[in-house]
């Protein structure tokens, strides 16, 4: 571990770094929104300028968007990029199937839209983020500002038919006003506990008038890269149904992983 992280940050930044690793010359590349996906940033600020790398990025919010250009990266948009080749991102939870929920940086709309114009997906977590079912982590719904008070009132008739343990709906505020995301839409966080069918829901959630997007991520992403406090890391690739684990070697101040094979 870094003696001057804490472990939750240390394995944020080993699966940062790890990730990183799949990052290629000339590749076009998204870059998610979040606390750990900050790590990623920097991570592959560092491997482009000692590697010499050309690589342009696509970023999911403007606040990554701002870290990427201080860090030397170049950002484009989407619309320049047009398709991407691979994109590395948090997640506020993910399942056995790699069924996501993201939106707790309120960057939900972005990162959805970013993560499947990519050819691939790799998700960034600590250990704390797997859970067995999704629903504990409240579930992000983008929705307009007109008439948002019936849009909530519309998710809430719908969540009664679902298979979900919750129905509570909050506006998300920024203190005494609602948040604002870069589309200038509001969030509505669905307090659902538990989440039987991801697909379901989320194909429920998206045919309400007024629903921009939400935060579920379903066959979107491929693998995910898991960090721990002492420094290990286990990617699982949901194509291949391989696991592998890697631990840094906390010796070499660059970061390097000492491969321990597949399990």
């Amino acid at each position: 571990m870094y003696e001057d992280l804490s472990p939750i940050d240390t394995a944020k930044r080993v699966a940062a770094t790890r990730a990183v690793a799949f990052v290629e010359n000339g590749m076009k590349v998204g870059l998610g929104t979040g606390s750990t996906a900050a790590w990623m940033v920097k991570a592959l600020a560092d491997k482009v300028h000692d590697k010499g790398l050309r690589i342009v990025g696509v970023a999911t919010s403007a606040q990554t968007a701002k870290l990427a250009t201080e860090m030397g990266l170049t950002i484009v948009s989407l619309n320049d990029a047009k398709w991407l080749d691979l994109t590395i991102d948090g997640a506020d939870e993910f399942d056995g199937n790699l069924s996501l929920i993201k939106g707790g940086g309120g960057a939900l709309l972005i990162e959805k839209i970013v993560a499947t114009a990519s050819d691939r997906m790799i998700v960034i977590a600590d250990a704390a983020k797997e859970v067995n079912k999704l629903g504990a982590f409240p579930l992000p719904v983008e929705v307009i500002p007109f008439g948002w008070q019936t849009t909530k009132t519309l998710i809430e008739q719908v969540l009664v038919t679902l298979d979900v343990l919750g129905s509570e709906v909050t506006l998300r505020m920024s203190g005494d006003t609602p948040y604002v995301t870069d589309e200038g839409n509001h969030i509505l966080d669905l307090h659902l506990r538990q989440i039987t069918n991801p697909r379901q829901t989320t194909t429920v959630l998206n045919q309400i008038p007024g629903v921009v997007e939400n935060g579920l991520f379903v066959d979107i992403c491929d693998a995910v890269v898991i960090g721990q406090g002492d420094g290990t890391v286990e990617m699982r690739d949901i194509s291949t149904g391989k696991v592998q684990s890697d631990k840094m070697i906390l010796s070499d101040p660059k970061n390097a992983f000492s491969d321990l094979g597949n399990t």
